[in-house]
Formats: structure tokens, C-alpha cells, sequence
């Protein structure tokens, strides 16, 4: 079952990358994707994937997401995968509160320390929605923003809705760390 739900996402020559919320919950799952040679993102979630979680409690939400990330990344490398197969989600809104979606998110530069890539998962998430008293139709700029914070901050893989705008504000950053660098070029 885990080698096919791998390589569903694998087709040919190109190699998927598979994104598993369960945090790698299915034992067969790591050894098929390395198998396939498949790219894997280990997810944070407190609770199973779609069990409600209305009052989320962690006695350290970033040690705990830090530790939880950390162990999913040393299992896939267990399992075969090399580290640039393998990137980490804090899981914005799963199992966390508008507030500790925030924190996480703040905090990308710490979880991109770990090693491994690091994937921001803030689109139009309800979040976004709670804090800024936006309906979902209005959290484009909210998303941009998100975007563009973790991208400075050390994530490498951003999940939008709005790409064209995305891509816009990536490379704007990256236009600003090149003339930090003295590198800026106009073409």
C-alpha cells in the first residue's frame, strides 16, 4: 500500500516529492519512498490527520515541533533517503491554535537549522483568517506576506494558491539578498 501511495507520485525518470501528514505513521511508507528514490516531507501534527484537536496544548510548542521535526528527518535518513530528500513542515494549523501557527512561523529560521529543507504551508490557512479577521477569499496579501517572511527566514519550498504572485515576491527577496550581497543586477 505505502509503494503505491509513493509512487503515485512518481512517474518515470522524475522523482515525486510525497507529502505525509501522519508524520510517517505508516511503517512501509519511508522504505518505498527511498526504494523509488522519492523525496519525502515529514509533517508536524499532533494528532492523527483529520482527528478534531479544538484546544491544542504543547508545554513547549517549538521544543516539541523541533523534536517531532528532527526525529521524522533522522527516520528518513535511517530509511535510506538522503537529507536533500527530506523536507520538514511545522504544520501551520494542524493541531495548533491561530497563535502557535504564528510562533512557528516566526520561528522558520530555528526549524531550517535542523538540516533538512524547510516547507512553508501558509496559504490562506485559517490562521491567517483568525488573526486578521479575513474570510478565506481575502487572505491573499496575508499569503504573500507569510510567504515572503519565511522565505527570508529560511524555508525553501512554499505550498500556495497564488503562484504567479509568489514567484513575484520570492524573487524580489531574492533581489534584495543579492544587493545586500553587492551583487544586484537590473536586466
Amino acid at each position: 500500500m505505502a509503494c503505491r501511495r509513493v509512487a503515485g507520485g512518481v512517474h518515470g525518470r522524475c522523482r515525486a516529492r510525497r507529502n505525509d501528514i501522519s508524520g510517517f505513521a505508516d511503517p512501509e511508507y519511508l522504505p518505498a519512498a527511498a526504494a523509488l528514490g522519492a523525496s519525502v516531507v515529514a509533517t508536524h501534527i499532533r494528532l492523527a490527520p483529520r482527528v478534531p484537536d479544538p484546544e491544542p496544548h504543547y508545554d513547549d510548542l517549538l521544543c516539541e515541533v523541533r523534536a517531532f521535526l528532527l526525529a521524522r528527518g533522522r527516520a528518513a535518513e535511517a530509511a535510506g533517503l538522503a537529507p536533500e530528500q527530506v523536507a520538514l513542515d511545522a504544520g501551520l494549523d494542524l493541531g495548533k491554535t491561530p497563535a502557535q501557527s504564528v510562533v512557528l512561523l516566526r520561528e522558520s529560521e530555528g526549524l531550517a537549522s535542523l538540516g533538512y529543507t524547510l516547507l512553508l504551508s501558509a496559504s490562506n490557512k485559517r490562521f491567517l483568517g483568525e488573526l486578521l479577521g479575513l474570510a478565506i477569499d481575502a487572505r491573499r496579501a496575508a499569503s504573500l506576506a507569510a510567504v515572503a517572511y519565511g522565505v527570508m527566514h529560511g524555508c525553501r519550498i512554499v505550498r500556495v494558491h497564488d503562484v504567479a504572485g509568489s514567484v513575484r515576491v520570492c524573487r524580489m527577496i531574492e533581489a534584495l539578498q543579492a544587493a545586500e550581497r553587492g551583487e544586484a543586477r537590473v536586466t
